[in-house]
């Protein structure tokens, strides 16, 4: 029987920290709280990553690749049903990472690369959304106005980065939770996605009521 080899440290740094990060907030997490809940010395984890900010960096790197891959298929998006599914894999992905959201204008004023990245994050959002809409007109499941097509688009993206804070102003010690995560990530869809209910064709309006009616729970 073949054992499987050991996760490198940086790796099993990253999935910590990850953690940490996610239940309390990067600012409240130092190096040394990550090494001692490692159980290695601060200088093993300052060897592979020798500033904190390397590890932020680390994180929103597998968060940028991991969101890019899920933006193309917003090419794919026709109706309501795959709206939905394809605005609830990006809220997973934002509750996978979901320090960055919980800290974002911390993160951002502290951190150049970070500043500029998640700039460029916004941009690849927007071009994304303005995709689904594009499509969804196309194939007769909306009806939007070219003129309202850049406002609507915006106006999805800023619920997409910003559910989650609501989130944690309206409950701060049980919103950002695990146990909560699912809750969490149907209402964020579900109101990202009635942005669209004047413009839906009647049959796809009634579609989306059967897809949220389930989860419309406060707020």
């Amino acid at each position: 029987m073949t054992r499987k080899a050991p996760r490198r440290t940086a790796e099993r740094i990253l999935e910590v920290t990850l953690a940490l990060f996610n239940r309390f907030g990067e600012p409240n997490v130092s190096t040394t709280l990550i090494s001692s809940e490692l159980g290695i010395s601060p200088g093993n984890l300052y060897y592979h990553y020798p500033a904190k900010d390397e590890l932020i960096n680390s994180l929103f790197e597998r968060y940028e690749k991991a969101l890019n891959e899920l933006l193309q298929a917003s090419d794919g998006v026709r109706n309501v049903e795959d709206a939905w599914f394809f605005l609830h894999s990006l809220f997973e992905i934002v509750w996978e990472y979901r320090f960055l959201y919980r800290d974002l204008n911390d993160l951002l004023s502290k951190n150049r690369l970070l500043e500029t990245r998640f700039q460029a994050v916004l941009k690849n959002k927007i071009r994304s959304v303005r995709s689904l809409l594009s499509g969804m007109s196309r194939a007769g499941a909306i009806d939007l106005d070219a003129r309202e097509l850049e406002p609507t688009a915006n106006c999805m993206v800023v619920l997409l980065t910003y559910w989650l804070s609501f989130e944690y102003v309206r409950d701060p010690r049980h919103a950002l939770e695990p146990d909560n995560a699912q809750a969490a990530l149907l209402r964020g869809a579900q109101h990202v996605l009635n942005v669209l209910t004047p413009y839906l064709e009647a049959g796809q309006r009634q579609h989306l009521l059967q897809l949220t009616g389930a989860y419309r729970t406060a707020p």
